[in-house]
């Protein structure tokens, strides 16, 4: 072939044209020794280039060639490979593909005739005939050598396309039982005592269990014992641990002929810490008082093995009742969800994109979404309880459980990861399930498959788009019968019967699967825009709905927002287009009242919730919500519309704040949820001061506007104290103020008075009025001489109060003071005339403090509620809000004066300053600020999921885990977050006495 230029020409531009990516190194091979017989031989070269490798399928056939131990041999392959198309492909083949099984048979020249025969039992093996294969072995080595003979058949019926992708994984998996036995068999002839004592079962689990194995995956098995006769059981267990040991070892450990695979038993009760081997009546035991929800759920893939298979059974009738018991526990889909989800966390960041199994869109998706469905169904339907997934998908599809058209789709998307799967995994029969980078292996994979034109970027599109269509159905695939089984279908369409439905309802958390049932009917009938739009949503929309703690109330809610702007062309299209709009729409409908309740009084403020231009959850700055409430109060006919108008901006403003909270909360598909709570609280805090001193701000404005026009006869200045001077309101909270006024120039003093008093008294009659917006009610009591003293002061009687009456809890309150509204001069001398107050240049004396303290003591003895747990009240309880902010406070006290950073309203400034101050350890700040943000989220939360102000946990269990999901809990975990509740407030309260009272 290489005689001249111009035929080398040929030959290269030949093997290019037949695959070859080094057409000089095969021309070398073609023209060596092995070869020669058959190197002009057209059919060869033809063969060689219908291979997914053809340079490595060439490269192991002269392995092979080379390893013949005689000519004779070496001409009987040759011969055979000619004139035997069915062994050409099947050798070649297998060469092309892999590997590893070129080196098996390069170690191993004469199993090369385990390809010759084509009849049909070769075509289409079973377990029977694996046996046969694996008679004789007589130990570990000779035991890998026979079955890598077996593998080698399977291989090659599934690269030459005798076989598909699920025969494959059956034949893997009838090979798998056929070697567990083999294994076992040997285990028991060397230890015949052991055998005597016990019957031991195996178990699969997993892919072998469900008849669905990959090339290389580890074997997942129970065992399960039996005393023989009056043996001792704790002897028979020992025998029989001793038994699966080895047999365990026999298939895993590495020999002169490698491995074959794990036997992995961890799917065991306990796990990795119980017994590896257990009576059945242990096992009985287990999984009636301790397994979890997915051990219920590796069981649905149970099928005995080798071993005693009749104690297999009974181990499969003892607990197979259990399993289909296992959709009627609490969180039952939140647990499933949850797994799949902790799955996906655990991938590493840099392989998620190439994850086949496991990742988003992965073979694992349609693998929980289909046993999910089996477990909430299987319970009155066995034709759902195979253990194969194909084989559930088909019958949940016959059933009328999963659409048809899904189900195709699922199926074929399925089928297409599972066979690329296989082609990653053969080559050298190494456990992997990450899609390799490495562009000549993408080549050989997607010719293997079929792709050969342009094989990369063909493999690429048609898995990413497999992928996507798994993303796309996997969750969908539990929701959308739902709608089926309340929507016309068409003719010989399956529907979900009203039963199945209340079943899949009632697993994904409806307390009332009936009203639940009668709003999607609602939601989904007719053949109207609306309707189509939402049949389409829905899915979507009723796993968005599941995960939150009152499924519930969002679809109901979402029934009402839909009855109320249904008609309205932009909010379909916002739901519809918009990809964070109904995502973010479903989590504020499901997460409490106070959101919904919200929305509902003007539900065009869904569109909030969207992308778009009237979009954006995050929060306004005061500047920007002054200007639009100045504005709305200049166009207003009278101070009762002005101010109707004001309290309109501040409901939807309060909305988009809640709903701000709940989606960074809770997280979205595409935005985790916010990991530093602090984050949350104070965006909670400022916004709703803000908003809150905006509001004032325009209903003074309409007020004197009313009453005297431009110009009011005193200067008028409103004074945010508390939380609202702080900028730590909450969603329910009152706002603290202290009212300063000073007669303008000239003005009768009387009359400068009684017209800030009536402006006081308007502005709380117009913000208190019952209408659709939530009050906003303003409270003084703070002032001087508190409920006794008047509303409304000069600057001047502030002044001589304050020198000649002050008390100490008054000078303390004053530390959170700010000038939030009206006149800005006024309200800056005033804070100038309690600074030095609140600051005082010799901080505070020994009587001073004790006098702090004791109101401090008084506080917590007398202000607590009656029958209220102290160590879950956010505010007054141990370690809650008042002890953090006494702590800081009284900080700010003592050393304000000396240390500037310290003159702060907001508490977790002035704490970070103490600490820099090194008026506080860094342990011991991180310990108040973890409380203050823990306390002020459990309020903050209460809020959101009652509707109504509260400062302890609730005692109704829904409402009580919506808390917990707002401060990350999931399902199940309402205990877990009291405990931590009470672990880091009584941390904070040990802290706060050692700072607070035991400090000098």
């Amino acid at each position: 072939m290489t005689s001249a230029p111009g035929r080398r020409s040929s030959t290269f531009t030949r093997l290019l044209r037949h695959g070859f990516t080094d057409p000089s190194a095969a021309e070398r091979l073609l023209d060596g020794p092995e070869l020669l017989p058959v190197r002009a031989d057209p059919v060869l070269l033809d063969a060689l280039g219908a291979t997914a490798d053809p340079d490595l399928a060439l490269h192991g056939l002269v392995r092979l060639l080379e390893a013949q131990t005689t000519a004779t041999d070496r001409q009987e392959v040759l011969d055979t490979l000619i004139a035997a198309k069915p062994l050409r492909d099947r050798l070649l083949g297998v060469l092309g593909s892999s590997e590893a099984l070129a080196d098996h048979l390069a170690r191993h020249a004469g199993d090369w005739r385990a390809l010759v025969t084509y009849e049909a039992r070769d075509l289409h093996p079973g377990l029977a005939e694996f046996e046969d294969g694996l008679a004789g072995v007589t130990d570990p080595v000779s035991l890998r050598v026979a079955y890598r003979r077996c593998l080698l058949s399977i291989a090659a019926r599934d690269v030459c396309g005798t076989t598909e992708v699920s025969e494959t994984a059956a034949e893997l998996a009838d090979l798998a039982t056929a070697t567990l036995r083999a294994a076992l068999a040997l285990a028991e002839a060397e230890a015949p005592e052991d055998t005597a004592l016990c019957r031991l079962a195996v178990v699969a689990l997993g892919k072998c269990g469900g008849h669905e194995l990959n090339y290389v995956s580890d074997v997942d098995v129970i065992f399960v014992a039996e005393a023989v006769g009056d043996a001792d059981e704790d002897k028979a267990l020992r025998a029989a641990t001793r038994l699966a040991s080895h047999m365990m070892r026999i298939c895993s450990e590495n020999t002169a002929e490698g491995t074959i695979w794990p036997v992995d038993a961890n799917l065991r009760p306990e796990g990795r810490n119980g017994p590896l081997v257990r009576t059945l009546a242990s096992h009985r035991a287990y999984y009636q008082r301790w397994a979890k929800t997915w051990e219920f759920q590796a069981l649905l893939k149970a099928r005995p093995v080798a071993g005693d298979l009749a104690l297999g059974e009974e181990y499969l009738a003892a607990l197979r009742p259990l399993v289909w018991q296992a959709a009627e526990r609490e969180n039952f889909v939140a647990d499933v969800q949850k797994m799949r989800r902790r799955v996906v966390e655990n991938i590493p960041t840099a392989q998620v994109d190439r994850q086949l199994k496991l990742g988003p869109g992965g073979l694992r998706d349609v693998e929980f979404a289909v046993q999910l469905l089996q477990l909430v169904h299987g319970r009155t339907d066995p034709a759902l309880r195979s253990g194969t997934t194909l084989d559930a998908l088909k019958a949940l599809a016959a059933g009328g459980y999963v659409g048809r058209a899904d189900a195709a789709q699922l199926d074929a998307a399925y089928r297409f990861l599972r066979s690329l799967e296989h082609r990653i995994q053969l080559y050298r029969l190494r456990r992997t399930h990450l899609v390799p980078e490495d562009e000549a292996e993408l080549r050989r994979i997607g010719r293997s498959l079929g792709m050969r034109n342009d094989p990369v970027t063909s493999l690429t599109r048609e898995w990413k788009r497999h992928a996507a269509v798994v993303r796309r159905l996997h969750e969908k695939l539990f929701y959308r019968p739902l709608l089926d089984a309340v929507a016309q279908l068409a003719p010989g369409e399956v529907r979900l019967s009203a039963e199945a439905a209340r079943e899949r309802l009632v697993a994904l958390g409806y307390a009332d699967p009936g009203a639940a049932l009668r709003h999607l009917e609602a939601l989904a009938s007719g053949v109207t825009r609306k309707a189509a739009i939402q049949r389409t949503l829905l899915p979507v929309l009723l796993g968005w709905f599941a995960d939150s703690a009152d499924p519930d109330a969002g679809l109901l809610n979402f029934r009402k927002v839909s009855d109320a702007l249904g008609k309205t062309p932009w909010y379909l299209r916002l739901l519809r287009d918009e990809g964070a709009a109904a995502e973010n729409l479903a989590r504020v409908l499901s997460a409490g009242r106070l959101a919904p309740d919200l929305l509902m009084r003007a539900p065009e403020a869904v569109a909030l919730l969207g992308d778009g231009e009237a979009g954006g959850l995050r929060p306004r700055s005061r500047a920007h919500l002054e200007q639009e409430i100045l504005a709305a109060v200049h166009r207003a006919d009278d101070a009762d519309q002005a101010v109707t108008a004001a309290r309109g901006v501040r409901r939807r403003e309060l909305f988009r704040t809640a709903a701000t909270d709940i989606v960074g909360s809770y997280g979205t598909e595409s935005q985790p949820a916010e990991a530093d709570q602090g984050a949350l609280v104070d965006l909670v805090g400022g916004a709703v001061s803000d908003l809150t001193a905006a509001t004032l701000a325009g209903t003074l404005r309409a007020v004197v506007r009313e009453g005297w026009g431009d110009t009011l006869p005193t200067r008028f200045a409103i004074i945010g104290m508390g939380r609202f001077g702080g900028h730590e309101l909450g969603y329910g909270s009152d706002a603290d103020v202290l009212f300063v006024h000073e007669p303008q120039d000239g003005a009768d003093e009387r009359e400068a008075a009684d017209a800030a008093g009536k402006v006081v008294a308007e502005m709380r009659r117009l913000l208190q009025l019952p209408s659709a917006d939530p009050p906003l009610l303003i409270d003084a009591d703070l002032r001087p001489e508190g409920r006794s003293g008047p509303l409304v002061r000069t600057l001047k009687s502030y002044e001589a109060y304050y020198r000649r009456w002050s008390l100490a809890w008054e000078r303390h309150a004053l530390l959170r003071a700010e000038h939030v509204a009206g006149d800005a001069d006024l309200g800056r001398r005033f804070i100038e005339l309690i600074d030095p107050l609140r600051y005082p240049a010799a901080g505070l004396d020994e009587e001073a403090v004790r006098e702090i303290r004791r109101l401090k003591a008084r506080m917590e003895s007398e202000r607590l509620p009656r029958g209220t747990d102290p160590k879950l009240h956010a505010k007054l309880g141990p370690g809650g809000l008042s002890d953090v902010e006494w702590t800081v406070q009284l900080m700010q006290l003592r050393h304000g004066a000396r240390v500037p950073a310290l003159r702060t309203t907001r508490t977790r400034e002035a704490l970070a300053a103490a600490h820099a101050a090194e008026l506080v350890s860094a342990e011991d700040a991180a310990t108040l600020d973890e409380a203050w943000v823990l306390a002020t989220g459990v309020r903050n939360a209460v809020m959101l999921v009652r509707g109504r102000a509260g400062d302890t946990f609730p005692t109704n269990p829904r409402e009580l885990a919506a808390v917990g999901r707002y401060l990350g809990y999931g399902p199940g975990h309402a205990g877990d977050m009291l405990d931590a509740y009470r672990r880091t407030t009584r941390r904070a309260r040990g802290v706060m006495e050692e700072l607070f009272y035991g400090g000098s």
